[in-house]
């Protein structure tokens, strides 16, 4: 990329130059003509062939043309800048990526959501100096809840962009029901889960909208209402309240809800809470965590978090340091070793 960059700025700068002699140009272009019109025009004056007036009349219509020429040039810089992004434009979308969304090929079994991450190593494109997971073994079963928890940076995220395969690992599998991910479709992979996020997207469109938006099959009325019912929000909405842009009219509670009735409405074998309610307070906490609580029976459910309170019930919890698990088991189990796990908590909670 950077070689593709330095490459097109060369060319821009010996455009530039280039263009800078053709203005020099195109200014001695225009005005040496109206000094031998001025010569010409005397000349004929002075044998009386023609009137000064008429002189003038030609003077101005050459120097208006030359003008409209002028006018011409000064667009050369934006030419010059609008080809150096089409350039830069052009080769992203020349690129194929090497993890191919819109693939039609891969398999589509019928899975029941067990995940196994086998030996996974990964390192991010862009700091390939740095080991972001070292050798992560971790197997969650159909229906069950596992925490992940840690310091920041420490590649809780990072296990679910390898999930939805947004990357691929370095070293190492990612495993669906048995099933390397990398054979699955891609598409299918990612219908099979659902995201609720720290700072959901909303759009400036209803609520009805907002929770069936990028749904390609037809939903009843029924099944959306089902979704919001689990998502705790069906009572006090209007399904056909705009939300203004960005969910600008409505609380942060209101808009998590919204969000995972939105995960829940297409009825996902894996749900995914990346830290879902650390941007809220107290009591839109508790009525979101209610809420996620509902959404997670009988579905694989991964949750990270920094507010250990809202994983305590999780089946397991995995405590990651420096791209390693370190720790696993319940609450109870965890607190007892005062380990990492202890310490996160005392820190919380002093």
């Amino acid at each position: 990329m950077l070689i593709i960059f330095l490459s097109l700025l060369w060319k821009i700068r010996k455009m530039l130059k280039f263009m800078l002699l053709h203005m020099l140009f195109l200014k001695q272009l225009c005005f040496l003509p109206m000094l031998q019109l001025f010569r010409l025009g005397a000349y004929l004056v002075a044998r009386n062939e023609m009137e000064t007036v008429n002189v003038y009349r030609v003077f101005f219509a050459m120097a208006f043309s030359a003008v409209s020429v002028g006018q011409w040039t000064s667009y050369l810089p934006d030419y010059a800048k609008a080809k150096l992004s089409a350039g830069l434009v052009f080769y992203l979308t020349n690129i194929i990526p090497k993890i191919d969304s819109s693939s039609k090929g891969g398999i589509r079994p019928d899975v029941k959501g067990k995940i196994d991450f086998v030996n996974v190593q990964f390192r991010y494109p862009s700091r390939k100096n740095v080991l972001v997971l070292q050798g992560i073994n971790l197997t969650i079963n159909p229906g069950q809840t596992v925490a992940l928890v840690g310091s920041s940076g420490c590649g809780k995220s990072t296990l679910i962009a390898l999930l939805e395969r947004f990357y691929d690992p370095e070293s190492g599998q990612v495993m669906l029901d048995g099933f390397d991910i990398k054979t699955m479709n891609l598409k299918y992979l990612r219908s099979l889960m659902a995201l609720v996020s720290q700072e959901p997207v909303l759009f400036n469109c209803s609520i009805k909208e907002n929770i069936i938006y990028g749904i390609e099959d037809k939903l009843s009325q029924a099944d959306i209402e089902d979704a919001a019912r689990t998502a705790n929000i069906h009572d006090f909405i209007g399904y056909d309240t705009i939300v203004g842009e960005r969910g600008t009219q409505l609380s942060g509670g209101q808009k998590q809800r919204i969000a995972i009735a939105r995960a829940l409405v297409r009825q996902p074998k894996i749900l995914l809470l990346d830290e879902a309610t650390s941007a809220l307070d107290t009591e839109s906490e508790k009525a979101v965590q209610d809420a996620l609580d509902q959404a997670r029976q009988g579905r694989t459910c991964i949750i990270i978090a920094h507010r250990l309170s809202t994983v305590q019930n999780a089946d397991c919890i995995a405590v990651i340091d420096n791209g390693k698990i370190v720790e696993k088991g319940t609450h109870e189990e965890l607190v007892s070793k005062k380990g990492i796990y202890y310490k996160l908590i005392k820190r919380q909670y002093s």
